[in-house]
């Protein structure tokens, strides 16, 4: 307990409070069981020691990692009990997906001490509904998406701009205000502004360090991978990397990869739960619709840049479009034209010359275009939509 406790203590020490993600002023920090689940890299740490530093009496607080080596010889609830009975009331445990046993633990550790607040982290990957227990009755899950470009915009530049709705980019209400050249620090977000390691000088290098773990360690240890499947895991995503928007031909995928069709549906279930891949189904009413993808896209726009020489600017409307509507809004393709939001609004993609022609007579459509700061009518920014959380 004591090496935990000094590595706990150093960890808040150098624990930055300057920036906060979205989700902090979301969660109901309250509640007896909390877990916040997210791709890697995205702050899921960091959120956790910020509110322990901002929030907590430390003295009755813990963190640890669920890799600790502390685990080799004792359970979580052996630790949880432990520091309960030492008059502890608030258990941190971060990236509880590397535990081979944690939903049953959990599960022990909210009936047994009820007094003890317990606050988890996993891998988006991670079915924290369908463990080997049933959790659901006990625990508010929560999803840590990556950096929005209004979030960028704070870290980054300390530019500070509030939440706008969709209704509010529809009837063109965006404030802001500080930020003179918003289209060259969109195109850097685009880049480089997804994940909150975006100061760092080695991003790329960072981020493909991200996608190996995911691959190499996160997937596996969930599906039970052996090396020969992560080997031809990390050739799919190179061939979808290379080919976005991907619309999935997966007995073309298999021939490639010498694979069952099976297997290369698993692949892409893993890697889109992972949040390397995103998936954009149709728009087809009742049973034929159910599970029908339409897109593959990578997650974000930074794996594009990461994976590929030169991502298509299409692409990269398209990829940044789906990402950001997809944290608080049902998003599908369009008959017609690109996207679907809430099964209400048709919005068509394009650059600075993009004309109506696509959308002429749909109700409620909007076009969406690149490299342009201001919209008019039913014309709207492509950056605005990074504002949304």
């Amino acid at each position: 307990m004591d090496t935990i406790l000094f590595r706990y203590h150093n960890l808040l020490k150098e624990t930055n409070t300057d920036f906060l993600r979205y989700l902090h002023n979301i969660i109901p920090w309250n509640d007896r069981m909390i877990a916040i689940v997210g791709s890697r890299g995205v702050g899921k740490t960091t959120m956790l020691l910020q509110h322990i530093k901002l929030h907590l009496p430390i003295d009755k607080t813990l963190y640890i990692s669920a890799d600790d080596l502390y685990f080799s010889e004792h359970s979580l609830f052996d630790l949880a009990l432990q520091f309960h009975q030492l008059g502890g009331e608030h258990l941190f445990i971060d990236e509880v997906h590397k535990y081979a046993n944690w939903s049953q633990e959990l599960k022990n550790i909210y009936d047994a001490i009820p007094q003890l607040q317990v606050v988890f982290t996993g891998s988006s990957i991670l079915d924290i509904y369908h463990g080997t227990s049933d959790l659901s009755r006990r625990v508010l899950t929560f999803t840590l998406h990556g950096m929005s470009f209004r979030e960028y915009l704070a870290m980054k530049k300390g530019i500070q701009i509030p939440v706008h709705s969709l209704d509010d980019i529809m009837q063109h209400k965006v404030t802001v205000e500080g930020l003179d050249y918003p289209l060259a620090a969109f195109r850097d977000y685009l880049r480089q502004g997804y994940y909150p390691f975006s100061d760092s000088q080695a991003y790329g290098l960072r981020l493909i360090n991200v996608v190996n773990r995911v691959i190499e360690t996160d997937i596996p240890m969930y599906a039970k991978l052996n090396i020969s499947s992560i080997a031809k895991m990390k050739r799919l995503l190179n061939v979808i990397a290379a080919s976005v928007p991907f619309k999935p031909n997966v007995s073309k995928l298999a021939s490639i990869l010498n694979l069952s069709r099976e297997t290369v549906n698993d692949y892409l279930e893993y890697m889109t739960r992972a949040k390397l891949l995103n998936t954009l189904q149709d728009s087809t009413q009742g049973i034929r619709g159910l599970g029908k993808v339409d897109k593959i896209y990578l997650e974000n726009t930074n794996l594009a840049y990461a994976l590929t020489p030169q991502p298509e600017v299409g692409n990269i409307r398209e990829t940044f479009f789906l990402n950001q509507l997809q944290a608080n809004h049902q998003i599908q393709s369009a008959p017609g034209s690109d996207f679907l939001i809430d099964g209400t609004y048709t919005f068509e993609l394009g650059g600075e010359n993009k004309k109506q022609k696509q959308i002429t007579g749909t109700p409620n459509a909007y076009i969406v275009k690149d490299n342009v700061e201001y919209g008019s009518f039913n014309v709207l920014p492509l950056w605005h939509f990074g504002l949304m959380y």
